[in-house]
Formats: C-alpha cells, structure tokens, sequence
C-alpha cells in the first residue's frame, strides 16, 4: 500500500478514535444519558461497546503506523500439542 493511501487511513482513524473517546468520557462522567457519534446515537448502556470500538480503533493506528514505518504486522500462531 501507498504511503499516501496509509497515512489517510491513520487520519481517518485517528479521527474516529478521537469521537469515540469524546462519546465514552462524556457518558462515563455521568453528565449526559446519551451522546450522537455522527448519525449514532450511544448511551450508557454502550460503554463496553464504545470501549471495546476504541481498543480496536487504537490497534488499527498501530497496525498501519507500523506498516508505513516499514514494520511487518505481527503474526499469530497456535500450538495444538497432539498425543503420539
């Protein structure tokens, strides 16, 4: 991928981490019952979701932080142990 394609995704999630974190400090302080991310509206209920929607925003920007810094992606592997 182009480094001009990466860096305006970075932005792009930035920017949703930057609302999501907005929604989630305003619902958690308890000033509010509900907040509108855009056209979505959250309450509290939706802390764990908007919690869990902000870990994965933060692990994009990471992950193409990483690719434009020319860092290959972390890959995972299990190990099934086996009974021979």
């Amino acid at each position: 991928m182009k480094a001009a394609t990466i860096q305006k995704r970075i932005t792009f999630w930035e920017g949703t981490l930057e609302k999501l974190m907005a929604a989630y400090e305003a619902l958690a302080a308890g000033g509010t019952k509900s907040y509108m991310i855009d056209d979505r509206q959250v309450t509290k209920i939706d802390l764990p979701v908007l919690r869990r929607e902000i870990d994965e925003a933060e692990a994009k920007i990471e992950a193409l932080t990483n690719e434009l810094n020319g860092q290959r992606p972390r890959k995972a592997f299990g190990i099934i142990p086996s009974d021979w």
